[in-house]
């Protein structure tokens, strides 16, 4: 059966279109398992009704027209059950329904649900005319075969083959939701603006090459080409964007670069492939060695390589590039965004992004939060290539866009998003007002950083320090590691920025999703390998000389903090302590005078939280990183489509790690703050502020919005919603409980569209 499962599997990836791949598989089915009859139908979830869309068994002439509602016959009942059903006698169950276009008699019936990501696609179904029910071996297959359909309808939709065309009609003025993954909170009001990739690489044949030379002369303009469309997107955006987020441009141009795709490119041409033909190898070779990856950084390249491959094979293809018209207030949408296809699109036109793939975490996401661009990934309901030049609203804060708007839900949107931006105006007035509740509970309010240009954030906040300053990303821009020199001097810069407040470094913390591009190494589980701390104690050379650089930039300043990543045990502490007294013993034997720097660990893993009392007793003070808490608390990948919407830093298990780690550190008498998305989300600061954390640190652009929500809710009440909480068992009902009372506080502006 395996065998034959793969065989279906490949031959419908190679039909040319979802109708043929499905006539396909019910052929194959019927002589899998000798039945006279297969059929499939999918959903039409507008109409509320299953269609006949293949079958071998049935009239072909019920193809499209046999229609089942959700709620009638077996088809409907398998699709509200969402399991098998396997009948010696059909025709005698009270919900038997039987259509005369069909023209069969059947009895033994079997019939499987199609569901992808918990939604029922459609219902594949096997039928006898003995009164027999169908084998145990026979269902497993059956059951096997629609999960691995499952993806094929799945993916259909999304590139526009399905529903397929005249099947379903719709009317053009009704309003049509798409859900997604929010990605970034607020609202867009404009018109639709779908994008598709310049070129398609998979249609590129093999063929072989007349000159060697002129082919590569041919892909070296090319080549420059598309590294000046990226400079220049790069140039457009340097007033819009940090230094943090330009360096996704640095590394799109670290790729082009002749030591990279270039040289490979260049050897396949050299053996005699024409350049498009060397091109396709490459980019494919490369898109699937990254895409089997566990890493999520690395999987996320994929898509970065897939883009640069196709860029260059416009300019292959010698096409004139004709600029796109963007509406003026547009919502890009497309199957795969890319951070160019971004920065291609006028700043001042853009209102909303929503792609149909991608992680939270890919660079074009990225790109969107340092633009608060609101944003959906994962997007799905509609075919990309019927949305095009729509009017559109885009929901970043339930993931929701609205295609063709009643007037009441746009006259509802434009008056929320009206008061969004009222809100933002607002909030500057706290500027310089202090975290503090009603009732004098004082919370420090830190900035998390990325590289020392953020120093310009001192002059436009009045943030109480960094509380974390992420090292690695100096290290991740550069075809080496940087040297003592160039550390020294980014450390020096940012200190100087904040000084005299305090600024928290984190030492380099690479390894899971921060791989160094010039240190590659490959792990089956890299999340659970060679990271944080474990690596730099492996190179006690490349610690001291970072540790040098920050204890000698903060000479004269001495607002330096250290930090340890991915601490698992004492151990690695004392180790650590060891190597950071090393440092500033050598620095002082040459004659630089500065003080010790106060330490600190990151609790990130389970082992860490219940060792918290120890570890307390052996530094100054504690910071909890709660994305990778959460991720190893409840083993869950966040970036991972399949289990995503499981992740909740909100569960119950994850409240009690919190309040574990903050009454060890407070026995010990040490200060404990939290960085990560937590930190970000107004339900969650209201319940870190009961749990009696003592600084949190956020991106800069949040800052203003929870230093609304401290300064609104008495602390009394903040250790009240604490202990409601221990009492629910799961994290639904936890945040709704909050969002009531940020709603009755008049906070309601923060959870969702709206001021109010």
């Amino acid at each position: 059966m395996l065998s034959l499962l793969r065989r279906i599997v490949q031959e419908v990836g190679l039909a040319s279109d979802l109708e043929g791949a499905l006539q396909l598989v019910v052929r194959r089915v019927r002589e899998a398992i000798a039945a006279p009859s297969c059929s499939i139908y999918l959903l039409n979830a507008s109409a509320q009704e299953y269609v006949l869309m293949a079958t071998v068994g049935l009239h072909q002439a019920a193809v499209h027209r046999v229609r089942i509602e959700v709620n009638q016959g077996l088809i409907g009942a398998i699709g509200q059950r969402e399991e098998p059903l396997n009948l010696k006698d059909a025709s005698i169950k009270p919900y038997f329904f039987s259509d005369p276009q069909a023209q069969a008699e059947y009895f033994g019936f079997l019939g499987v649900p199609i569901i992808h990501r918990r939604e029922v696609l459609g219902v594949i179904c096997t039928q006898k005319t003995e009164k027999q029910a169908f084998q145990e071996d026979e269902e497993a297959f059956l059951v096997t075969l629609a999960a691995q359909l499952a993806g094929v309808i799945a993916h259909a939709m999304v590139v526009g083959v399905y529903p397929a065309e005249g099947i379903y009609p719709k009317d053009e003025q009704e309003t049509a939701c798409l859900g997604g993954v929010p990605a970034v909170a607020g609202v867009g009001i404009g018109r639709t603006k779908v994008i598709y990739p310049l070129a398609d690489l998979e249609a590129v044949p093999d063929r072989p090459c007349a000159s060697i030379e002129a082919e590569i002369q041919r892909f070296e303009e090319a080549l420059q080409s598309v590294r000046e469309d990226i400079a220049s997107l790069q140039e457009r955006l340097t007033e819009s964007l940090s230094q943090d987020e330009l360096t996704l441009f640095s590394a799109y141009l670290h790729m082009l670069d002749h030591r990279g795709l270039g040289l490979e490119v260049n050897q396949e041409i050299s053996v005699g492939q024409w350049a498009e033909g060397a091109l396709r190898r490459v980019i494919k070779r490369q898109v699937m060695h990254f895409s089997a990856m566990d890493d999520r950084y690395l999987r996320d390249r994929a898509e970065d390589v897939l883009d640069l491959g196709q860029r260059i094979l416009f300019y292959l293809q010698k096409k004139m590039r004709l600029p796109l018209d963007y509406p003026e207030h547009t919502i890009l949408i497309g199957e795969k965004i890319s951070a160019a296809d971004l920065a291609e699109v006028p700043i001042d036109r853009l209102e909303g992004l929503v792609s149909y793939s991608g992680s939270h975490n890919s660079h074009v996401a990225i790109l969107a939060r340092a633009l608060n661009i609101p944003t959906i990934m994962g997007a799905s309901g509609l075919a990309v290539s019927e949305l095009e030049d729509k009017a559109a609203i885009i929901d970043g804060y339930y993931g929701h866009l609205y295609i063709h708007p009643s007037e009441k839900l746009l006259k509802d949107y434009t008056l929320w998003a009206k008061e969004e931006d009222e809100l933002d105006i607002e909030l500057q007035s706290l500027r310089d007002l202090p975290a503090q509740t009603p009732d004098g509970q004082v919370l420090s309010l830190l900035l998390n950083a990325g590289l020392a240009s953020d120093a310009g954030l001192s002059l436009t906040t009045t943030a109480d320090g960094i509380g974390l300053f992420r090292t690695e990303i100096s290290f991740m821009a550069r075809d080496r590691f940087p040297t003592e020199t160039e550390q020294r001097t980014i450390y020096r810069q940012l200190l100087q920025a904040f000084s005299p407040r305090p600024v928290v470094m984190r030492t380099l913390d690479i390894g899971g999703d921060k791989p160094l591009p010039y240190l590659p190494f490959q792990e089956e589980n890299p999340f659970l390998g060679w990271r944080g701390i474990r690596f730099t104690l492996d190179h006690p050379d490349i610690f001291l000389m970072q540790l040098r650089a920050m204890l000698s930039a903060s000479e004269g300043l001495n607002n330096l903090s250290i930090m340890l990543p991915m601490i698992t045990s004492v151990e690695e502490v004392d180790e650590s302590l060891q190597l950071i007294q090393r440092a500033y013993a050598e620095l002082n034997a040459e004659g630089l005078k500065m003080s010790k720097p106060k330490v600190g660990v990151m609790l990130e893993v389970p082992a860490a939280i219940y060792q918290v009392e120890a570890l307390a007793k052996r530094v100054d003070f504690l910071s909890v990183g709660s994305n990778d808490l959460t991720q190893y608390l409840l083993a869950i990948d966040r970036n991972n489509a399949r289990v995503s919407d499981r992740f909740d830093a909100l569960h119950p298990a994850m409240l009690q790690a919190l309040q574990f780690a903050v009454q060890g550190a407070h026995a010990q008498g040490k200060p404990i703050g939290l960085c990560g998305e937590m930190a970000s989300d107004p339900v969650s600061v209201v319940l870190l502020m009961g749990l009696g954390f003592d600084h949190l640190s956020m991106n800069a652009a949040i800052l203003p919005r929870m230093k609304w929500v401290i300064r609104s809710i008495p602390h009394h009440r903040a250790q009240e919603l604490i202990v409601q909480a221990f009492q629910l068992d799961n994290a639904a009902l936890i945040r709704l409980a909050v969002e009531k009372v940020l709603d009755n506080a008049g906070l309601g502006g923060l959870i969702r569209a709206g001021k109010r």
